[in-house]
């Protein structure tokens, strides 16, 4: 007579049939949950000036923008020639070192293509603008823009 042994079975595998489902659910989640940082305002919004003429700007991921306005936090002053690079508040002798670091990020086959924008408040000081457009020119920034509204001056 034959003997029959009972064979000892480990663990089962993993069943990971569901697992792709879980991971795309998730992906899917993280996307639409998760925004992209803009930059935080330390300067009022600025009250853009009215323009007939208005074009919009092309490969936004090429434009630098520089914010001229009135500071929130009144340690800065209450003036409205207050110059904002990405997050924080600067003068107009860090605006070469700005665009350098912009110039860095991008490859150099689109850097004569890069745009500076200026999103100033309608009371800005002229001054201040200038002296901004005079440091561009040193570091040879030469495409500027300016950031409007449509609509008739008020």
């Amino acid at each position: 007579m034959s003997k029959f042994k009972k064979k000892k079975k480990g663990m089962p595998a993993v069943n990971t049939a569901s697992l792709p489902d879980i991971v795309f659910m998730l992906l899917f989640f993280f996307m639409v949950t998760t925004t992209m940082r803009e930059t935080s305002l330390q300067i009022e919004a600025p009250r853009l000036p009215s323009a007939t003429e208005i074009k919009k700007l092309e490969h936004k991921s090429l434009v630098s923008t520089i914010y001229v306005g009135k500071a929130k936090d009144e340690k800065y002053g209450t003036a409205y020639n207050r110059i904002q690079l990405n997050d924080k508040i600067a003068t107009p002798e860090d605006v070469p070192s700005f665009i350098l670091r912009a110039r860095e990020e991008v490859s150099e086959g689109e850097i004569p293509f890069m745009t500076t924008s200026i999103k100033a408040d309608k009371e800005s000081s002229v001054g201040t603008i200038t002296d901004i457009r005079i440091k561009l020119r040193d570091v040879n920034a030469l495409k500027l823009s300016y950031s409007t509204q449509t609509g008739a001056d008020n």
